[in-house]
């Protein structure tokens, strides 16, 4: 008889299957849970924070400078370099200010006032200008001189609101020529036929009244003259 030989089993060893193990020939193991990392809750963008105030301050800036104005004007600024701006702001009366902004934040600011009749100009890349003086012609001419200085001669005015009317690009030769308070006061005492006691108490008004009552004044003596 063939001899059988036969050997030790080695020592079992015991593993942790799962159900599937028992009928599968291959053992499996069970992986571990993959852990969801924390997303933490997202917050207001610091940086549309700061835009959304500067944009009020921007609004509030304009607000500002309408008190005690007399015009306002859009300047076309497309192509300006800072330092043109820098100069053209040295170039102007300390009564009129020139301010950079967005034409929607400005029209924020007019919005249901007298100066909302800027809106025609409301286009483009505008800077604006504050008159805060009577004394319109005196007050335009500084851009006018650094207008014809650098030929800039794209960088026109846009529209102005005086008087609670609008002045288009091409009307601006009106406001440029306005007569001057000085002017005005000599037209009245040239063509004036009223008594002296009169003019007196006419030159004890308050001033802008006494400008404005000058001002009608001649407006008829021209209105006469032309007939």
């Amino acid at each position: 008889m063939e001899a059988l030989l036969s050997f030790p089993s080695p020592p079992s060893q015991t593993l942790t299957l799962n159900r599937s193990t028992a009928t599968s020939p291959l053992l499996s193991f069970s992986p571990k849970p993959t852990r969801i990392p924390h997303r933490p809750t997202r917050l207001p963008s610091i940086r549309s924070a700061i835009s959304r105030t500067k944009k009020e301050e921007t609004v509030e800036s304009v607000k500002k400078n309408l008190e005690n104005c007399y015009l306002l004007a859009g300047i076309s600024y497309k192509g300006f370099t800072v330092k043109q701006f820098q100069d053209l702001r040295r170039a102007l009366p300390e009564n009129t200010h020139l301010i950079v902004a967005k034409n929607t934040l400005v029209f924020k600011a007019i919005e249901g006032t007298q100066w909302e009749a800027l809106k025609p100009c409301m286009t483009g890349m505008n800077a604006w200008l504050f008159v805060h003086s009577e004394e319109i012609p005196a007050a335009i001419k500084p851009y006018r001189d650094f207008q014809k200085e650098r030929k800039l001669d794209d960088n026109d005015f846009t529209g102005a609101v005086f008087e609670g009317k609008f002045y288009g690009p091409g009307e601006f030769k009106k406001l440029e020529t306005l007569p001057t308070r000085a002017e005005i006061y000599a037209k009245l005492l040239g063509s004036l036929q009223s008594p002296a006691l009169g003019l007196v108490g006419t030159l004890q008004a308050p001033a802008r009244e006494l400008v404005m009552v000058l001002k009608a004044y001649v407006n008829k003596l021209e209105q006469e003259g032309g007939k």
